[in-house]
């Protein structure tokens, strides 16, 4: 799985995990948190999903990097909001593959969902937190799931 950071340009999962690991290291004693968000943005000629990971300095910034996926376009909601879910679900398991658990151990993890109590996504907080509560992660829901909301939107948008 290749990662983008807006800074430093492709990366692999190992190169995320060392920079996230040399980032903790210049403030040991900081809060840490880690983010993960996926939103998508339905064409006529695709879906494309982005994943957002974050490693959040509490009250002293974060860095990012995502990651894409194409498919077909999808046109119904709850569809896409658990397909989001789902990959937000399988970067994480990726990352503890390689070995996140070890650096991130003792600070949260949330998962950002692209749904809230506005709008036609209000029906499936219950479902989708429910998912992600059950496989052992905080669920983040509008207005406060940035990860999914702010950041991976932002990247939905440039194709």
């Amino acid at each position: 799985m290749d990662f983008i950071s807006p800074t430093m340009g492709m990366l692999g999962e190992q190169q995320v995990l060392n920079y996230i690991k040399s980032y903790v290291r210049e403030d040991p004693k900081a809060d840490y948190k880690i983010v993960i968000g996926t939103d998508s943005q339905t064409s006529s000629e695709k879906t494309l999903y982005v994943t957002a990971v974050i490693i959040h300095r509490v009250g002293k910034g974060a860095r990012f990097f995502f990651c894409k996926w194409k498919a077909k376009p999808m046109y119904d909601l709850r569809t896409r909001i658990y397909k989001e879910t789902e990959l937000s679900l399988r970067v994480m398991d990726r990352l503890k593959e390689n070995g996140i658990t070890e650096i991130v151990a003792q600070w949260p993890v949330e998962i950002h969902l692209d749904v809230g109590h506005q709008g036609e996504t209000r029906m499936l907080i219950q479902e989708v937190v429910g998912w992600v509560s059950s496989v052992g992660y905080k669920a983040i829901i509008k207005p406060y799931s940035y990860g999914a909301s702010s950041v991976a939107d932002r990247f939905t948008k440039s194709g």
